[in-house]
């Protein structure tokens, strides 16, 4: 165990270890203290915080009302949210429907189970709605971003543009949607890291999963090379290659000469596939085209430079 970690461990345990001291004080003084001023000064401070015995014998009704809601109003989230699940997830858009479906519904039961909680405690709960309304308003003003992101996420999710699931590409991060939240949306990328993005700031995003994506593998040949039996050999190996790679759902094709290097000339092989198996696509491209380029004697160049030097007279 590091350092850091021993040393909030250890502040961890001393923190317990005072609550239980003013909880066995606040709990027991009169039974250790009986008739002094130190059991009336206990009473009168910690006693009513951490004298748990007394809380409990003097309000066990109102506890006992407090747990009965907690349950029923947890049961019942767990029965909706599986509800939910069980109705939405069925398609990435009901998914994603769901997902948001679930995280209002806590948002509520949590608002709900507080409310009957205070009721049971005798609180004046019209009151504090009352209070809590005007507090909403003028806390509205200041919380523009948290409903620009809300409706931002019911946008992304009402007008289909992606939904959990999809591949996309935001902001120069490309990855696999894996939640739209009520104001977040996470995306992870091929590496495991994760994007999390307020929603309302996806202004410009590529949806990778409404059309098939490109695998692409570019190939080196010497300017050696007789360009046309080079083409012709790639060309009647493509149908093989194919069969190699099944998750390939169009070509591969030749495209061309991509472009002239400074010691290479640069062909280009172009297969069509689902977004998520488009590296690994071009890995093996890569790797059946050298098999093809070395069983024909075909060679691929190293890098090279070439230094002219001045004469000198």
């Amino acid at each position: 165990m590091s350092e850091k970690k021993q040393t909030l461990a250890m502040q961890t345990w001393i923190a317990i270890g005072i609550v239980i001291i003013f909880v066995l004080v606040g709990t027991l003084a009169g039974v250790l203290f009986p008739g002094t001023i130190f059991e009336s000064v206990v009473d009168s401070s910690i006693g009513k915080f951490f004298n748990i015995l007394g809380l409990i014998k003097n309000n066990y009704i109102n506890i006992l009302e407090s747990i009965a809601v907690v349950v029923f109003i947890g049961i019942l989230y767990y029965v909706l949210s599986v509800l939910i699940k069980i109705i939405m997830n069925k398609s990435p858009r009901g998914l994603t429907l769901s997902i948001l479906m679930t995280s209002i519904l806590k948002f509520l039961a949590m608002i709900i189970a507080l409310i009957l909680i205070l009721s049971a405690w005798n609180v004046p709960t019209p009151t504090i709605l009352a209070g809590a309304g005007i507090i909403g308003l003028a806390v509205s003003f200041g919380a523009q971003g948290l409903l620009e992101d809300v409706f931002a996420g019911l946008s992304i999710i009402f007008e289909k543009q992606f939904t959990v699931g999809d591949f996309v590409e935001v902001a120069d991060f490309r990855g696999q949607v894996m939640e739209i939240g009520a104001r977040n949306t996470r995306i992870k990328n091929i590496n495991g890291n994760i994007l999390i993005i307020a929603n309302s700031d996806i202004r410009k995003i590529v949806n990778l999963s409404e059309e098939l994506s490109f695998a692409i593998s570019e190939i080196s040949i010497e300017y050696s090379s007789d360009l046309d039996k080079v083409e012709k050999i790639i060309t009647d190996s493509l149908p093989r290659i194919k069969e190699l790679i099944p998750t390939i759902k169009e070509g591969p094709v030749y495209s061309g000469v991509e472009a002239l290097g400074d010691s290479a000339v640069i062909i280009r092989v172009i297969a069509h596939c689902e977004e998520k198996d488009r590296i690994n696509i071009r890995r093996m491209l890569n790797k059946e085209l050298k098999k093809v380029l070395d069983e024909n004697g075909i060679k691929i160049p190293f890098p090279q430079m070439v230094i002219h030097q001045a004469n000198k007279e």
